[in-house]
């Protein structure tokens, strides 16, 4: 068994309430690693050629919580959440930061693998003893902190009643759905903690429609071998010496861009993107730490970053809310997307978010793009059930109820933006697509493209296997591709990933694992195949939305159109470009002038089982 794997994963059949461990072998997590990659070669197995008929509500889906082999050994432990998504109809590699994945390595597992559906709500615990299948029907319906209170006293108190010699057991990890995910809103997040989610893929939903509410790990065991400790004991000390010193991040986080990205790069979502430039300095970092951050230099398990903050608001109409940060993404998206510029209004929708299940991002992109519609007089106050205008924080968090429980017009977003656009179309007799923030159905991350100023740039999103996914974004030469792929599949934070020098983090992952993993095996070899496997999955595609190749692979209508303000007014990104920079992005995955893997490439990838599914997207 290769260093850092625990060496089994849970396999469970909802349906038939089955529960078995099985294992990989080794050959196969050389090839695919963990995380994101490896859950793309289980879905591959899996569904195979039934791909494009599969809905991926059905209870046929694949839902997976898996780790890799450097989560909890290096620094930054997540999970990675994956399935076919009922978003894009391709796949994710969603992560959050969670003591969740440390426990369950700490149990013995290197993943959880779900099927079925079970015929009444459940959550399954994981333990050293093995997975079980638990009954639900008390926790069903309730909001994250009701959630938590209940499995931490219900499971640490069953715990300690069978091992009582061992005292009483500490809090596990668990990851959960609010009722957002229940309902199935299409773009729910798998949640963790109080705040921290895998948002992108709409894997809450995935969980719902198994009647899975939760799964909870709590171990005993320690933590996998590594193949050469005392290298590895090195690498972590000097990694741990890097991550401690950009003393500014870990002060503030991503929780100070909320002001910086909107006027220093102008690529902030401001009014579903009508604008990326603001200038409230009401609006930032130190408005947040010195008004309500209770709690800084905040971390999961084994991570040296702490960049997560605790923001509690203490007294007015909003008293008692509680979440991180927010972080930059949630300002954004919960507060100048929708018009929201005022720390305590922008804490409220953050926190409502958590509450609901919904993802943080992708729930106010489809909420920012009902208010657009609402502006122009697309949809009316008799269509919405009352008046929605930008700034309105009780109007916001009135809209996200009625998706989470999908009530009115809220049935209609809750199908995400994409689904809205074409649904909202149909019934008004007007090309709503024009507003609709996203790529290949996924909603885009906070940072735009048309000044150029931010990490994100004009092919970022359009070609990516991971559509909107602002953590997996293209570029021309594919080497940032190639390090979130890494990161997603090694199930490792990428704040603890960037300002460390990449050939030390590869020395890292081969001390672990004892492959002969470099990075450039991994940028020209190991990365391509994930991205290809995964390519091939997006274009299958089905049953509901098939995207077309080339056709598809474009950034949304609005970014095509001229910043209105700010320093850089009148930039867009240039449509000519963008179709320059895909075509030598394909050339270098071996796809060909469409992005259609070619049989070539497939082959040296080890992937030519996909050849036959390809060739018909070629004809």
């Amino acid at each position: 068994m290769p260093g850092g794997y625990a060496g089994k994963f849970l396999d469970i059949d909802l349906t038939k309430e089955k529960v078995k461990d099985i294992t990989f072998p080794d050959e196969t997590l050389e090839a695919y690693f963990g995380g994101r990659g490896l859950a793309a070669k289980i879905l591959w197995d899996r569904i195979g050629k039934d791909w494009p008929k599969l809905d991926a509500l059905s209870p046929e889906n694949v839902f997976m919580a898996l780790t890799g082999p450097m989560t909890a050994i290096y620094p930054g432990a997540r999970i990675c959440c994956s399935g076919k998504s009922p978003v894009s109809n391709g796949t994710v590699g969603s992560t959050a930061g969670t003591e969740f994945a440390s426990e369950l390595k700490m149990a013995g597992y290197d993943g959880v693998i779900v099927t079925g559906k079970a015929s009444s709500p459940v959550y399954i615990l994981v333990t050293d003893d093995g997975g079980e299948i638990r009954d639900a029907g008390h926790l069903w319906g309730k909001m994250s902190e009701e959630t938590i209170k209940i499995l931490n006293k219900e499971v640490t108190e069953e715990l300690t009643k069978r091992k009582p010699n061992i005292g009483l057991w500490r809090e596990p990890g668990k990851i959960y759905i609010g009722p957002a995910g229940e309902n199935l809103v299409r773009n729910a997040a798998v949640c963790t903690k109080v705040c921290h989610a895998a948002g992108y893929g709409g894997y809450g939903s995935v969980m719902g429609s198994k009647n899975l509410k939760a799964i909870v790990a709590k171990g005993r065991g320690m933590l996998p071998k590594v193949d050469a400790p005392e290298a590895v004991k090195l690498m972590w000390k000097r990694t741990h010496e890097l991550l401690i010193k950009p003393r500014p991040f870990r002060r503030w986080g991503t929780g100070y861009a909320g002001y910086a990205v909107g006027a220093d790069t102008s690529s902030e979502p401001i009014r579903n993107w009508q604008e990326e430039w603001h200038a409230e300095k009401s609006f930032g970092g130190p408005r947040f730490e010195n008004r309500f951050w209770v709690k800084k230099y905040w971390s999961d398990f084994n991570c040296t970053t702490s960049c997560m903050k605790v923001s509690c608001i203490k007294t007015g109409k909003w008293k008692g809310d509680i979440t991180d940060m927010p972080d930059y993404e949630l300002q954004a998206y919960c507060g100048t997307n929708l018009g929201i510029f005022d720390p305590a209004d922008n804490i409220h929708i953050s926190t409502i978010m958590d509450k609901l299940g919904h993802s943080g991002i992708n729930g106010p992109n489809t909420m920012g793009f009902a208010a657009e519609l609402y502006q122009r007089g697309i949809l009316t106050e008799e269509d919405i059930g009352f008046k929605l205008e930008w700034g309105d924080t009780e109007a916001f968090d009135r809209l996200a109820h009625m998706m989470a429980y999908r009530e009115g017009i809220g049935d209609i977003l809750a199908e995400g933006t994409y689904r809205a656009a074409l649904k909202i179309g149909e019934m008004k007799g007007v090309d709503c697509m024009q507003y609709a923030i996203h790529v290949k159905g996924i909603e885009i991350g906070a940072h735009g493209t048309r000044s150029d100023e931010d990490y994100t740039h004009d092919i970022s999103y359009a070609p990516s296997v991971q559509g909107g996914d602002h953590t997996s974004v293209a570029v021309d030469g594919y080497t940032e591709m190639s390090a979130s792929v890494f990161t997603d599949s090694a199930v490792i934070c990428n704040f603890c990933f960037y300002g460390v020098p990449q050939e030390l983090v590869f020395d890292f992952a081969k001390g672990i694992t004892g492959f002969p993993i470099t990075r450039e095996s991994w940028r020209t070899v190991t990365g391509p195949r994930i991205v290809t496997l995964q390519r091939a999955l997006l274009l299958m595609g089905g049953p509901d939305v098939v995207w077309k190749p080339l056709e598809d692979d474009d950034n949304p209508p609005r970014f095509y159109e001229p910043l209105p303000s700010g320093p850089y007014k009148g930039l867009t990104t240039d449509r000519e470009l963008v179709d320059q920079k895909i075509q030598s992005y394909f050339e270098t995955l071996g796809w060909d002038g469409r992005g259609v893997p070619t049989k070539e490439g497939l082959e040296s990838f080890g992937l030519g089982d996909l050849e036959s599914s390809m060739k018909k997207l070629r004809t």
